[in-house]
Formats: C-alpha cells, structure tokens, sequence
C-alpha cells in the first residue's frame, strides 16, 4: 500500500492487461495546516506551489507516464476524452483509449469510480458524488465509451462511509423516486435524515447499465483522518486523486 513514493491504495481488482490504478492517501506532501499531506487540489485554498510540489512528487514518485488530466469537477455529469484540446476541461468524468494518458479524479468523500475494457484497451475515471451519481455521472461515463457495458470492469475507491454519510430526504427521494430498489441504500438516522451508502448506490447504477464486474468499496475516508482527507468531517482540507492509465 506504501513504500517509495507517495503512501496509496492500489486497486484491488483483477486488473485488465495494461491497466493501472489507485487512490493517493494523504500521507506526506509539502502542504500544511488544514491540508496537511499530498493535497492535489488546486481550488481548496491551499498554497499554489504546495499543490504543485505534490503534484511533482506525485508524478515522479509513482513514474507515470504523464501529468495526470486534471478536471474542473462541478459535480455534473460531462465527460471528457483525454488528451483534451483545452488545458482544463470542465467535466467530472474522463477516458481515454491513448497509451501513456492518465485519467485522474480528485475528492474528498465523493465516490471515484475507474473503468477499465477486459482487455485494456479503454480506460475512465469518474467522479461520483451523490449530485453525480442522480444525475447520471456513470451512465454518460459508460455510454461515452467505445466498448459495450459487458466488457467492462469497475474499481471504487474510497469514500464517505454508509455509517457517517448523513443526508436529507431530498437526497433520499432523487434516488428512491427514479428507482424504489435503492431504498435499501439508506437507513434512517436522527430525525428527517438519511444515512446513504454511496458504494451500493453506484454499484446498483453500473449493474443496470450491464457492468456487472465490480470491486472495490469499504474503506470511509470521514473515519480515518491519518489517511483520508475528508470535506464532511474538516470542510476546509485537500483532496486525494484517483488515476488510472494504460501502458
């Protein structure tokens, strides 16, 4: 999980020929304060050459191949092909079928989804917040794609946790109003609210778009300070990145 370079978690899923992925952790970077570790968000208040010198470290410490396709993420549900024709492309969700281009998804809580073609040939990274998720995020994912659903796999990595993801009814109802079977992703907390479980609401969406094959979830960035940044639990904090490419 850790060693040389910066602390991450790596996928674990049976990853097709070619296809890398993982989750950076907070672990060690040059931010301080409220961002603390490998903060890789550029928008969150932190020191633009802090988030640079990560990123660097980044780059160099894991030897990607590239600088990662860094998104303007506004928790909709645009996709975008990489390499872009503009710098930052305003989307929350990427792919593409080029050796050597890494997709990356930034968060704090949200859901990062990968994707990956059986046989490596296409990868994506989307970001899927629970704005995301009911709007849709994964289906244009999917349907951006050049292969069909079947032939594809999925990785979720970390997440707010279904034991500290506390939401209003609204929340609730732009799932359970679209589709009743995700009833049984929420379970009632204190009052009017809803504690959501992000994991099982991506996995049912992916599972009816015919991705059958998917790994990942558990881990609840909100419980493990030392680890995860968390929006929900400090607001103001850094953000991790998901990546994925193919060599």
């Amino acid at each position: 999980m850790s060693g040389p370079g910066p602390a991450v978690l790596r996928a674990d899923w049976p990853a097709p020929p070619g296809v890398h992925a993982l989750q950076t952790l907070r672990g060690q970077g040059a931010s301080i304060g409220p961002w603390a570790g490998l903060n890789l968000g550029d928008h969150c208040g932190d020191e633009p050459a802090c988030v640079a010198a990560n990123r660097l470290a980044l780059r160099e410490g894991l030897h990607l191949p590239g600088e990662p396709g860094w998104l303007r993420q506004v928790h909709g549900t645009a996709v975008a092909r990489l390499p872009a024709t503009v710098p930052l492309p305003e989307a929350d969700a990427a792919w593409t079928d080029r050796a050597g281009v890494v997709c990356a998804i930034l968060t704090a809580d949200c859901l990062p989804v990968v994707l990956a073609a059986d046989d490596g040939s296409v990868v994506a990274a989307a970001h899927a917040g629970w704005r995301g998720l009911a709007g849709g995020v994964l289906e244009a994912t999917v349907a951006a794609l050049p292969v069909a659903p079947q032939r594809l796999r999925a990785w979720m990595g970390a997440a707010i946790g279904p034991a500290a993801f506390e939401v209003g009814p609204e929340v609730r109802a732009a799932f359970v109003g679209r589709d009743p079977a995700t009833a049984v992703a929420f379970r009632p907390g204190a009052g009017d609210r809803w504690l959501a479980d992000l994991y099982a609401l991506a996995r049912r969406r992916l599972m009816q778009m015919g991705v059958s094959r998917v790994d990942g979830g558990g881990e609840c960035t909100y419980g493990a300070a030392d680890r995860w940044y968390s929006f929900r639990r400090d607001r103001l904090c850094g953000r991790m990145a998901t990546l994925i490419w193919r060599s």
